[in-house]
């Protein structure tokens, strides 16, 4: 038996016009399987329903090369928009009415490519109930909650990307970049693996592969290679910037994560999201938190030195960082088997708007065509703790936190810990409680700059004492 395909050419030349195709990679451009995608741009097909976490970084040998190529005919994605990324081609084309986009929250994604090559039909999850995902689908309730049903997904191609591919079909993943690849080809009538190296069967040890060859139809060499030196990272502010409000500087976007970082417990298992959720990790130094990613690592360190990092180790949020003793990686379904089952003690993400009643919505405001759901909803239905992490207005200087969500929601009422550039608030009993403020700001000051009604503590303190002393 022999799978080995002589180019990426050969191996994508059977996807016709209206193909559905899986593309693994995750973030803006890590470990995108980019020879095939260049040889599906040279080929040309169209009307083409992809599937993916999100097209990547455009101007890149991406996913979102097809969209430039006007390829597309249907997206199925976790993000069609990224915070900072612009000029997007797809979302125009999704603007314009020119391509179908169906948003997916990337734990359900997974889970329902796992359930298609499965041989299952559907599968129901408490991911997205009360959200405009669930919209139109049949909820169940099982032990007294909510549950979506969601239908299994299978695709006529899988591409996907390995470290090391024999002829027999056998794949070896490396680090972090496993996220998709498993899943996507178990979904596929035809998984195409591009490879770093092919070897001779029995050069992969068992124990180490991760797709086994029954999964896979063919294996190619890779022919691009992204420098990972000037890799594209999720656009960002400076982790130093602060904004101002009445001619007065807040906490910058590091100060907000270090207060965060001091609110986690000992001995838990914690998400980071992607902003200023990320930067907490740098002020874990020596504390018994175990940080959980979902493209598939466990136990990370800190940022990694800019001139000294591995490609395949990195965070959600794409940006590369440190292991250490007990660091363990695995694919996105188990991620997301720790993130739904209740394994993680807090959850920390960004919010473009948090309720009165815990609500909060993160993936898409009113001006996007599309959005950007990423894993949030999944992690948010099943932590025991939700904590959001953002400025407190927003760059029009319109309040964050409201008495109502009128962007679309990502999880109702499980917000119970907000830290902003100028308060930390808990919700208890119903109604978030004002703790601290920021130094240099009043308690009359924040509340005027505050959308929702909160309960003013007895005592409030100062937010920068806490990492001052």
């Amino acid at each position: 038996m022999n799978k080995i395909a002589s180019s990426p050419t050969q191996a994508v030349a059977d996807v016709v016009d209206g193909s559905s195709v899986a593309i693994a990679g995750f973030g803006l451009a890590h470990r995108f399987p980019s020879s095939l995608i260049i040889a599906l741009g040279e080929l040309g097909s169209k009307r083409l329903t992809v599937y993916c976490n999100g097209l990547g970084q455009p101007g890149h040998a991406t996913a979102h090369l097809l969209a430039e190529n006007h390829q597309l005919g249907k997206l199925v994605a976790s993000f069609s928009a990224r915070p900072g990324v612009r000029e997007s081609e797809a979302e125009t084309q999704i603007a314009a009415g020119q391509l179908d986009f169906e948003v997916v929250p990337q734990g359900t994604l997974v889970e329902r490519m796992r359930a298609g090559g499965a041989g299952l039909a559907a599968l129901y999850t408490p991911t997205a109930f009360g959200t405009p995902i669930a919209e139109g689908k049949e909820i169940r309730y099982f032990d007294g909650k909510p549950y979506v049903l969601e239908m299994a997904i299978t695709t006529d191609f899988a591409f996907i990307r390995g470290y090391r591919g024999d002829r027999l079909g056998n794949i070896q993943l490396r680090g972090g970049s496993r996220n998709f690849n498993v899943s996507f080809a178990k979904a596929a009538r035809i998984a195409i693996a591009e490879v770093e190296e092919i070897v001779e069967p029995g050069e992969i040890p068992p124990d180490l592969v991760d797709i086994p060859g029954a999964f896979v139809a063919r294996v190619v060499q890779s022919t691009y290679t992204m420098d990972t030196k000037t890799l594209p990272m999720r656009p960002s502010r400076a982790a130093q910037s602060a904004r101002s409000y009445d001619n007065k500087l807040a906490l910058t976007r590091s100060e907000i994560a270090q207060r965060a970082a001091l609110l986690l417990e000992e001995h838990t298992y914690v998400n980071l999201g992607a902003g200023i959720p990320n930067l907490i990790s740098n002020y874990l130094e020596g504390r018994d938190v175990v940080l959980h990613a979902e493209n598939g690592i466990l136990d990370y360190g800190s940022f990694a030195d800019e001139e000294d990092f591995d490609p395949d180790v990195h965070d959600a949020g794409g940006w590369f960082v440190t292991t250490k003793p007990g660091t363990s990686f695995f694919e996105s379904v188990t991620s997301f088997e720790i993130a739904r089952s209740g394994r993680l003690s807090t959850v920390v993400l960004g919010a473009y708007q948090v309720a009165e009643n815990g609500d909060f919505a993160n993936w898409a405001t009113p001006e996007m065509a599309g959005g950007g759901v990423g894993g949030a909803m999944d992690l948010a239905v099943g932590a025991k703790s939700v904590m959001i992490t953002m400025e407190h207005c927003d760059s029009s200087g319109r309040p964050k936190l409201v008495d109502r969500c009128t962007y679309p929601l990502t999880a109702i009422g499980v917000v119970d810990t907000v830290v902003t550039d100028l308060a930390l608030l808990r919700r208890v009993d119903g109604a978030f409680h004002l703790l601290e403020v920021a130094r240099g700001f009043t308690v009359e000051e924040v509340v005027a700059l505050t959308g929702m009604h909160v309960e003013v503590a007895p005592e409030v303190g100062i937010m920068q004492d806490a990492f001052d002393s």
